[in-house]
């Protein structure tokens, strides 16, 4: 990555306190958790060349709590991925959801999706994710709170592909579990691998949750991933909703689907149990 001075670096600052621009109209299934009894809020992460924001997430008394790192969709660290740190944080978690575009722009204020893509999300390198949530590990651990022998990371869409890259990545990662997150792909100098590519040889059990109806990931596609995760033995499992959309558990969108989002929430919960992160 080329050198950035520090003027261009931090294109983002500071999180969206609402919803991204482009998924208005708000749905009115939308899930609001409130922070009583919790410490939840913006922070800052130090990473290689400046730092990074971030919502964190956690019980207001105690320490040693299980860690999950939630990675957001393509629209940032908006309302919907803070809420989903805040329904970690009633279950006893210290969820942390760095801001993961920082350098590249400020999603939040665009309105078009095909332009979040094109001028942001495509410009963003897989190194540079796991570089800076490595970062966000080693600031969880220095904070205090969080154990991170105990670390789970979960992820929507975009986050969905990076919760199985990121698995691989990271040893101390104990589980993972991805909402439809694509898992093929092209090899490019920013994406040189897809998660199909680390199958074979991933460690640690991933959760996949996919919807059959997806229009953005082929069924097709996630069979072929399940079938190459038999071959390794990381223990991963992926569950496909028959007649579900792309982005069931959003439920500020049209996309939501309460039951299926609700089932998944809870495998979530009984994944990261067996997995030893809770």
């Amino acid at each position: 990555m080329k050198d950035l001075t520090r003027r261009q670096f931090i294109a983002v600052t500071a999180l969206s306190a609402g919803f991204a621009l482009a998924v208005h109209p708000i749905a009115a299934a939308v899930i609001t958790t409130d922070a009583s009894g919790l410490l939840a809020g913006e922070v800052k992460i130090p990473v290689k060349d400046g730092e990074i924001p971030a919502y964190r997430a956690m019980p207001a008394k105690g320490s040693n709590f299980p860690v999950v790192i939630v990675i957001q969709e393509i629209f940032g660290v908006h309302a919907h991925i803070q809420d989903i740190c805040r329904r970690f944080a009633k279950l006893g978690y210290f969820a942390i959801a760095p801001q993961m575009f920082a350098r590249q722009g400020d999603v939040s204020k665009i309105t078009d999706i095909q332009e979040i893509i094109s001028k942001v999300v495509s410009k963003v390198p897989d190194a540079q994710v796991m570089s800076d949530l490595d970062a966000t590990v080693d600031w969880v651990q220095k904070s205090g709170k969080g154990n991170i022998n105990k670390l789970g990371i979960t992820g929507f869409c975009w986050g969905g592909r990076i919760v199985w890259l990121y698995a691989a990545h990271n040893p101390k990662v104990k589980a993972g579990v991805a909402w439809y997150g694509r898992v093929v792909g092209d090899s490019t100098a920013l994406t040189p691998k897809q998660p199909i590519d680390i199958a074979p040889t991933l460690k640690v059990p991933v959760l996949g949750l996919y919807g059959a109806k997806d229009e953005s990931i082929p069924t097709d596609t996630v069979e072929k991933m399940r079938q190459v995760l038999k071959t390794g033995s990381s223990g991963s499992e992926i569950v496909i909703y028959p007649d579900t959309p792309h982005g069931f558990n959003a439920d500020y969108r049209p996309t939501y689907r309460e039951q299926e989002a609700k089932d998944g929430w809870k495998r979530l919960q009984d994944w990261f149990k067996k997995s030893g992160v809770a």
